[in-house]
């Protein structure tokens, strides 16, 4: 258990609950109710061991925060999970309805554990072990299914080994969801290219066949497209776009808009991993505190390449 200020307070709760979900104690110590609530929180966060952070705010000393986060009547238990208050209660709850509140939203134990396989098997991937790495990835999703980054993960290294059955059979739980997450659904067509490389006579020309089919016919959308799949699968990630806006620009909508969609997809694959929360270069919590230092995040290269492809679809659709 901490006590949080004003002055710890993007460090304790807006950072902390990147990792692990932060319960919020808002207190007083003339408050009867939150004499009893007090020792239940702290006997439970021991018994949790780690899958929660318990913190408490003295409401009379901390009125600002209390303010932010609209605190009528004490005890208050706010949740906070990714810098967002998720849920939260009022009131000298009993230990069973506590518990039962903090399990709708915080991992099991096993959860937990599955989660720290996957985040293993990063380090097995930097490693050169990518066989170990998708034992982990595999193990973590066979406990935890709905872990979604893991299962990110998981297909996106069977797709770098080869193992592209195995890839489509792991992504296919992703693609039924409704609705679909775009990480998914590139990888969806970063599969499609591969498969059309390996199985379409066209997937082993060279650029300068396909240009000479497009010199006699500048809308052979057809080869365009198998043209961008097979600068895909080679990592040449701008010559595909490239390629897809002259589709795009010429009929939106050709072939139920594969090109757009793929070309979407690039950006998707192409797009930098959102950093972990920092709380120096935060501008303003959930709660509406204004934390230590906007952010005024400098784009690596690929983020400045994908912002300026991202650019080009929007004036090629516009």
């Amino acid at each position: 258990m901490i006590d949080v200020t004003l002055e710890n307070f993007d460090a304790e709760v807006v950072a902390a609950s990147s990792t692990v979900p932060v319960l919020v104690d808002f207190w007083a110590p003339w408050c009867g109710p939150c004499k009893v609530i007090g020792p239940l929180l702290e006997k439970i966060e021991t018994e949790y061991a780690g899958r929660f952070k318990l913190v408490k705010i003295d409401s009379d000393q901390q009125q600002e925060l209390s303010q932010a986060f609209g605190i009528r009547s004490i005890p208050t238990c706010v949740l906070m999970v990714n810098g967002k208050p998720a849920d939260g209660f009022m009131g000298a709850l009993p230990e069973s309805k506590i518990k039962e509140f903090l399990d709708k939203h915080i991992p099991s134990e096993a959860e937990v554990e599955a989660q720290e396989e996957a985040e293993d098997a990063q380090a097995l991937v930097a490693a050169g072990d990518p066989q170990a790495a998708l034992h982990k990835l595999h193990s973590a999703l066979t406990v935890n299914p709905g872990n979604d980054d893991a299962r990110y993960d998981y297909v996106k290294l069977l797709i770098e080994n080869d193992m592209l059955d195995d890839a489509e059979a792991a992504l296919a739980p992703a693609l039924a969801e409704i609705p679909r997450q775009l990480r998914f659904d590139a990888l969806k067509h970063f599969l499609d290219a591969i498969k059309f490389v390996v199985t379409d006579e066209r997937g082993a020309w060279a650029p300068a066949q396909f240009d000479a089919l497009i010199a006699t016919n500048k809308r052979d959308f057809d080869t365009r497209l198998a043209k961008a799949r097979v600068f895909m699968v080679g990592g040449d990630w701008t010559g595909a776009m490239d390629e897809l806006l002259e589709i795009i620009m010429r009929d939106k909508a050709w072939g139920d808009a594969v090109p757009r969609k793929t070309f979407v997809a690039i950006l998707e694959l192409l797009t930098p991993p959102k950093p972990k929360i920092d709380p120096a270069t935060m501008g303003k919590s959930a709660g509406g505190i204004e934390l230590a230092g906007k952010a005024v995040a400098e784009l690596d290269p690929q983020a400045q390449l994908v912002a300026t492809y991202r650019r080009k679809l929007s004036m090629a659709l516009n």
